[in-house]
């Protein structure tokens, strides 16, 4: 277990686990491939919990740079799940440029609460083969 390697007594990471293609796009059809659990990583998103310290009340901001810090120099199957500060719209056009699923903005100095958010806005690329499939899947019902 990668996460037993960190320097830390106890940790809780939210992420989730990815396969990369060859080009290094997360791809969710990948996940479920033979063999590729060996390929899958932990694309960390928040730190809830640090050596028995809750710290889901602590601002976004503050939990991400603690992540930053437990995650630097490892070499584990555990990455950090790159965040950016600039315009919203301009990070969504980019990130469907590359093809990617979508985006999640979280507003500054958000507390972490489990489930869905007012303080969280998820916008899906509706281009990307796994918001297609979803949406086929929603049809079928």
């Amino acid at each position: 277990m990668a996460v037993s390697k960190l320097p830390v007594r106890s940790c809780l990471i939210d992420g989730e686990a990815i396969v990369c293609d060859k080009d290094g796009l997360a791809v969710f059809d990948l996940i479920r491939g033979h063999g590729s659990k060996a390929s899958a990583v932990l694309c960390a998103f928040d730190l809830l919990e640090l050596d028995g310290a809750d710290l889901r009340r602590r601002p976004i901001e503050e939990r991400k740079i603690l992540l930053t810090e437990l995650l630097h120099g490892s070499n584990l199957s555990i990455v950090l799940n790159e965040h950016f500060k600039e315009d919203g719209a301009l990070v969504f056009n980019a990130a469907c440029q590359l093809g990617c699923e979508g985006i999640v903005s979280k507003r500054l100095g958000s507390i972490y609460r489990c489930g869905r958010s007012p303080l969280w806005l998820k916008v899906k690329n509706p281009a990307a083969p796994a918001v297609r499939r979803e949406a086929e899947e929603d049809w079928g019902k």
